[in-house]
């Protein structure tokens, strides 16, 4: 036990040396354990006869040099920083209350310039620092009943400024006249106002920090109905995480506009067995709208 003791007290002295006499203990240093001193038996005298020996008290074994471990139940654990805290989404009904006074038709143009002269060259989130080349603030009629809220941008319009003007804007232009509407009679606008790199889903601080625009851009507008395109819109404009399927099929609520839910259009390129499935949607809409489809030529 003594050699043990040496050879710890050895190992302290060096671990000292080197610089890291807390490495246990968290700041409290390192102390020695007290030295127990082994009785000598005594010299025996060839006239007298020896007692016995007493046994050698125990030496206590030496206090482990870890601190004990809390029990998990005992101590919350706490997320390392690695693990990013994810904001669940906010409905667009509770971010901010409907206004008081309704904007005129008259003086919705100008009330939606007025909010892309406030965005500018907008560097609030990090798509601004991802590749973008354009905002793509959103187009079509101030006044529409019927408004479209994508995702995000792609690359075509990036480039043009213009929101689904590439081949997925190119089927939604067929699917609103096939509503029995033209393009410029909607709105169309996205979540994001910038291209996300290589396409990807927008993150929550972006989708996030655009949206109190996109909600304004609705206010003004005052769409009857209004048509999310796709799970990422749907998300952010209803403030729920569930699978398209179970938003299909019925209405929600959007300040004050009555919602649908329905299948990107690019989903419908990649997926054209979808697009009947979406036509249901879209007559829902027309229905609500009191639409009638173009009458084919005989």
């Amino acid at each position: 036990m003594a050699a043990n003791q040496e050879q710890l007290r050895a190992y302290v002295e060096y671990l000292r040396d080197m610089g890291v006499h807390d490495l246990y203990r968290h700041g409290d240093p390192i102390e020695a354990e007290p030295q127990v001193a082994t009785p000598q038996p005594a010299a025996k005298s060839p006239a007298v006869v020896s007692a016995p020996q007493r046994p050698a008290p125990t030496v206590p074994p030496a206090r482990p040099l870890a601190a004990t471990p809390v029990p998990a139940s005992a101590a919350p654990r706490e997320p390392f920083p690695s693990e990013p805290v994810m904001p669940k989404p906010i409905s667009f009904n509770n971010l901010a209350p409907l206004p008081e006074v309704r904007i005129a038709p008259s003086e919705r143009p100008a009330a939606l310039h007025a909010i892309q002269e406030e965005i500018g060259d907008c560097t609030r989130c990090p798509l601004a620092y991802g590749g973008r080349h354009k905002i793509v603030f959103g187009n079509g009629d101030p006044s529409a009943r019927l408004m479209f809220v994508g995702e995000g941008p792609g690359a075509d319009e990036d480039a043009s400024g213009e929101p689904f003007v590439g081949k997925a804007g190119q089927l939604l232009n067929n699917m609103i006249n096939a509503m029995g509407l033209q393009r410029e009679q909607v709105y169309v606008a996205n979540i994001v106002k910038c291209r996300p790199p290589a396409n990807r889903v927008p993150e929550p601080v972006e989708a996030n920090t655009c949206s109190p625009f996109l909600l304004r851009q609705i206010d003004i507008v005052q769409p009857q109905v209004i048509v999310a395109l796709g799970a990422t819109a749907a998300t952010y404009l209803l403030g729920v995480k569930q699978s398209l399927a179970s938003l299909r099929g019925q209405w929600h609520i959007c300040r004050g506009a009555k919602l649908a839910v329905t299948y990107h259009p690019a989903f419908l390129l990649r997926d054209p067995r979808q697009k009947g499935e979406a036509w249901k949607d879209l007559q829902a809409v027309m229905k609500e709208l009191g639409l009638e489809p173009p009458k084919r030529p005989a």
